[in-house]
C-alpha cells in the first residue's frame, strides 16, 4: 500500500512539475496572438480552448504574424502538420485512458506532449492514469488562464520568453526523459532524432522537422541496432 501511495505521489508531483511551467508559457501565446498575429482576445481564447496543442497554436500565430491574412493556408497547414503527432500519442495512451466514449472524447482533447510524457514515465497503470489526467487538466486550465492574461496584456509584457518559462518547461521534460535514456540504444535514438530535427528546422515548414525526427526515432528504435541482442531459441540467456 505504501509503495502504491509513493508511486501516486510521484505521479502527482511530476504532473505539477511539468504542467505548471507549461501552463505559464501560455502568456507568451496570448501576447503573440494578439500583438503579432492581430487576433482579438476572444479569437485567441477560442483558438486556445478548442485547438489546445501549444506547438500547433504557436505555429499558426507565428505564420500569421509573418505573413498576415494571406498566410492563412500556410498557417493552417503548419498547425495541422505539427498537431498530427498527437495521433501517435493517442495510440500510446489508449490502454491508459480505458474504454467509454465520454472518457475517450475528453482524453483526446488532453492528449498532448506533456500528458503523454508524464504518463509514460510512471511505472504502474494507476500512476500512469494519474500522470495523464492530472497533467492534462493542469495544463488545460492553466494554459487557458494564462492565455487570457497574455491576450489582455499584449505588448505590455514584452518578450515573454525572457522570463525563462520556455526553459522551465524544457527542463521539466528533460528531468522526465533523463532516467529513460540510460541505455546506449535510447541515447542513440535521442541524439539521432534531435540532430535531424535541428538540421531540418531552417529548411522545412514548421511541424515537418518534428514528424521527420519522430520517424527517424521510430526506425532507429525499432531496429535496436545498439541494443542488447535477444538470445535465439536454444541459446543460453
Amino acid at each position: 500500500m505504501r509503495s502504491r501511495d509513493a508511486e501516486d505521489t510521484r505521479a502527482y508531483r511530476a504532473a505539477l512539475a511539468v504542467g505548471l511551467p507549461t501552463a505559464a508559457y501560455g502568456i507568451s501565446f496570448g501576447a503573440l496572438a494578439t500583438v503579432g498575429a492581430g487576433l482579438d482576445v476572444w479569437q485567441t481564447m477560442v483558438l486556445s480552448l478548442v485547438m489546445f496543442t501549444g506547438g500547433s497554436q504557436f505555429a499558426l500565430v507565428g505564420v500569421l504574424a509573418s505573413g498576415g491574412l494571406s498566410a492563412w493556408p500556410s498557417a493552417v497547414a503548419s498547425a495541422a502538420l505539427l498537431g498530427s503527432r498527437n495521433a501517435v500519442y493517442a495510440i500510446r495512451m489508449s490502454p491508459v485512458v480505458g474504454r467509454g466514449f465520454a472518457r475517450r472524447a475528453l482524453a483526446a482533447h488532453l492528449t498532448i506532449d506533456e500528458s503523454t510524457a508524464v504518463s509514460s514515465a510512471q511505472q504502474s497503470p494507476r500512476a500512469q492514469r494519474i500522470g495523464f489526467w492530472v497533467t492534462g487538466l493542469v495544463v488545460y486550465v492553466g494554459w487557458n488562464l494564462t492565455t487570457f492574461i497574455g491576450a489582455l496584456l499584449g505588448d505590455l509584457l514584452g518578450d515573454v520568453s525572457a522570463y525563462g518559462l520556455d526553459a522551465a518547461a524544457a527542463a521539466a521534460f528533460l528531468g522526465l526523459l533523463w532516467p529513460r535514456i540510460a541505455k546506449l540504444q535510447a541515447q542513440a535514438v535521442a541524439v539521432a532524432a534531435a540532430f535531424v530535427a535541428a538540421l531540418l528546422t531552417p529548411v522545412l515548414m514548421p511541424g515537418l522537422p518534428v514528424l521527420v525526427a519522430a520517424l527517424v526515432a521510430l526506425v532507429f528504435g525499432a531496429t535496436n541496432w545498439l541494443g542488447s541482442r535477444r538470445p535465439r531459441l536454444g541459446e543460453a540467456s
